[in-house]
């Protein structure tokens, strides 16, 4: 499992690196906005684009996508309805509540672990276009505001950079063409940057979230971060494999489904959090706890799976 633990270290490299710039006063507190917007409207756009254009379609009806896709329903529906029913949240709260507790970080963590210990980095591929083509603009229907209609609801995403960018990847696809080397150059550079900025970015939180006091939205909100990070580390996993199961996967593919339900939540999600201003701590405790519950959690399914 050290394609594992690599992966992590990476991560939490970076994220520590972005505490200590804070702290040292490199980047004071409220530039965490100026990155977590660049991340959100420029570095992850292209990052976005150059992955889907250049993605194998046919990948999207593995039988591993259909596992991720009923663990993601069932979290996401059971933090909805606690939420909702037990703390009256609203809306757009339960909206991130519910990417924290489905929403995996596929990218730069999903990738080294397919790639490394699957050995097959294609494998999170269709996890990625779900997330992006389908679980990310529904989440953009009730984030973003001002919709009157319905068709403007429906129109909603194609405002959203992220939306834009894999459509316009997803067409090139669908039409076979590679866009010449000159003109991936520097998209390609401007993705390189996604992951590391939203790292900085969230670790920079950190130090911010010593002084700043809780929001009076975010009141009460340990007990969302709790019921996020218990649904996102443990049920979740649970719910793939026993999907995984149920369809008679086996081996590298049963290995595959329960791993990437086990990773942690996404850092975009607290992106999208400070974006659109609502639930910040939730976000950025859902991240940092499961993060850390990952790594044991996903060794000990490799031990035993693999």
């Amino acid at each position: 499992m050290s394609g594992v633990v690599a992966a992590f270290a990476a991560l939490v490299s970076v994220a520590v690196l972005g505490y200590v710039i804070g702290v040292i006063g490199v980047l004071r507190a409220t530039d965490e906005l100026v990155l977590s917007r660049l991340a959100f409207f420029v570095a992850t756009p292209a990052l976005m684009f150059a992955t889907v254009s250049r993605a194998d379609l046919g990948a999207l009806l593995s039988p591993v996508l259909l596992t991720q896709v009923v663990a993601v329903a069932f979290t996401a529906l059971v933090f909805v309805l606690v939420a909702k029913l037990a703390w009256r949240r609203t809306a757009r709260q339960l909206t991130i509540g519910a990417l924290a507790s489905s929403y995996v970080n596929a990218g730069n963590l999903g990738v080294p672990i397919s790639l490394y210990v699957l050995g097959d980095a294609a494998l999170v591929a269709p996890i990625l276009l779900f997330q992006l083509l389908v679980l990310t603009p529904l989440s953009f229907l009730v984030l973003d505001k001002g919709s009157r209609s319905p068709r403007a609801a429906l129109l909603l995403p194609l405002r959203n950079p992220l939306t834009v960018a894999s459509l316009f990847g997803l067409a090139f696809a669908l039409a076979g063409v590679a866009l010449p080397v000159t003109v991936m150059r520097p998209i390609d550079l401007l993705g390189g940057a996604a992951v590391p900025v939203a790292l900085l970015a969230y670790g920079l939180s950190l130090y911010g979230s010593r002084r700043a006091a809780p929001a009076p939205e975010e009141d009460g909100v340990g007990r969302d971060i709790a019921l996020a990070v218990a649904l996102k580390a443990f049920a979740q996993p649970a719910v793939a494999y026993a999907t995984a199961r149920l369809l008679g996967l086996e081996g590298t593919h049963l290995l595959a489904a329960t791993l990437f339900a086990a990773l942690p939540t996404a850092q975009n999600i607290y992106v999208y959090a400070v974006t659109y201003d609502t639930g910040r701590r939730l976000a950025r405790g859902a991240v940092l706890v499961t993060t850390g519950l990952s790594i044991p959690i996903m060794a000990t399914l490799g031990a035993v799976l693999g």
